[in-house]
């Protein structure tokens, strides 16, 4: 097991403080994976049930509160073709917490002992409450504007909570310093987050039979998700376990999508797009993905599609679930508005099966700006 760029393909060991190339480039991680669920194993009802799976030895403790293993359900009960991964469902109320269990199981195994992360707030809440959960110093930096809710509960795990002025990007920045000393448990950059989130698709499968959907559905601001279900279910499809893999479909806010801007142009980068002003969608406002060249990748191998929304398609999402019992944070309603887009542009057939992921539980985002 070791680490390799994705873009000059140096290799390197694995260490508490490498998460990046020396070229600047972020990296991957390469391991061998077998995907057995066992329900006799260890957290057999959380994510840890692919334990053979993620890349952490058998004797490794483990970092967990029960993660995964959320629910699958439609979003009419008279059309099954559009389910919805309730994803919001895990302990801290999003599906960081996927990423944040198998890196702080591996951060913990290294022997560290303080970590830093930067983060619109579900990654900072996820990462706060597992080095609790792991006994590690932790020190979140986030944008001023994060919801109240996020920083209260970041603050509640005992994390050392540091405000920054600007944008998410301005907060990116402001970790880099910390994080040549620290370790940095960054969910954009370290490649044993995604081996986190990688288990959605393992149990999308699982729930349906051993099958895959036609469609997977998720917002996308840095991409943690959309490269999660794209090694995940890349892994299935080498192992055999499914035949094809999904059309991975993604969605950004309209005031800040370069993902969005290089599928329409068939681009073969992903340029740095200002952010234009405020969204509901606070947690996907990335001007440019860490793993640009993974993402396009991931978009291009799988025949995906990208859609925006705007503030009025977010608010009907929203109202949407709402009224089938959902209360989801308005970054997971993108999902409701692009599923409609998709049908229109023909992308998403009759008959096809879709998964739409909701990311965060509305709880959280009750002090949301206004958009």
């Amino acid at each position: 097991m070791h680490y390799q760029c994705n873009k000059c393909n140096n290799t390197y060991q694995i260490s508490p403080l490498r998460y990046k190339c020396d070229c600047g480039s972020p990296l991957n991680l390469v391991s061998d994976s077998h995907v057995t669920p066992n329900p006799q194993v260890p957290g057999a009802m959380s994510l840890w049930r692919y334990r053979e799976a993620l890349p952490i030895d058998a004797e490794t403790e483990l970092v967990t509160l029960g993660e995964g293993r959320t629910p699958l359900i439609p979003l009419e009960t008279d059309t099954p073709e559009h389910l919805l991964k309730l994803d919001y469902l895990c302990p801290t109320g999003s599906y960081k917490d996927r990423g944040a269990s198998v890196l702080l199981t591996h951060l913990k195994a290294l022997g560290v002992d303080a970590v830093v992360e930067d983060s619109s707030g579900n990654a900072g809440a996820a990462i706060a409450a597992y080095s609790a959960r792991a006994g590690i110093q932790c020190t979140i930096y986030c944008p001023e504007s994060t919801s109240q809710g996020k920083l209260k509960q970041i603050s509640a795990y005992g994390a050392e909570l540091k405000l920054v002025p600007g944008n998410r990007m301005a907060t990116t920045e402001a970790v880099k310093l910390a994080a040549e000393t620290t370790c940095y448990a960054s969910h954009n950059w370290h490649p044993f987050f995604l081996e986190g989130t990688k288990t959605l698709a393992y149990e999308i499968v699982e729930q349906l039979g051993w099958r895959a959907p036609t469609h997977v559905i998720c917002p996308v601001g840095f991409g943690s998700i959309y490269l999660g279900l794209f090694i995940g279910f890349r892994e299935l499809q080498t192992q055999g376990i499914i035949e094809n893999t999904p059309r991975l479909l993604g969605v950004q806010p309209d005031v800040c999508c370069p993902i969005y801007n290089a599928y329409l142009e068939n681009a073969t980068s992903i340029s740095r797009m200002k952010q234009m002003g405020e969204t509901l969608a606070e947690g996907i406002t990335a001007e440019l993905p860490i793993r640009s060249n993974t993402v396009l990748e991931a978009l291009r191998s799988t025949n995906g599609a990208f859609a925006t929304v705007n503030a009025a398609d977010i608010k009907s999402g929203i109202e949407t679930l709402a009224i089938k019992g959902i209360y989801v944070e308005p970054t997971s309603a993108v999902v409701i508005k692009a599923y409609q887009k998709f049908q229109q542009e023909n992308i998403i057939q009759k008959g096809d099966l879709t998964v739409s992921i909701l990311t965060g539980i509305g709880l959280k985002a009750s002090s949301a700006p206004k958009a």
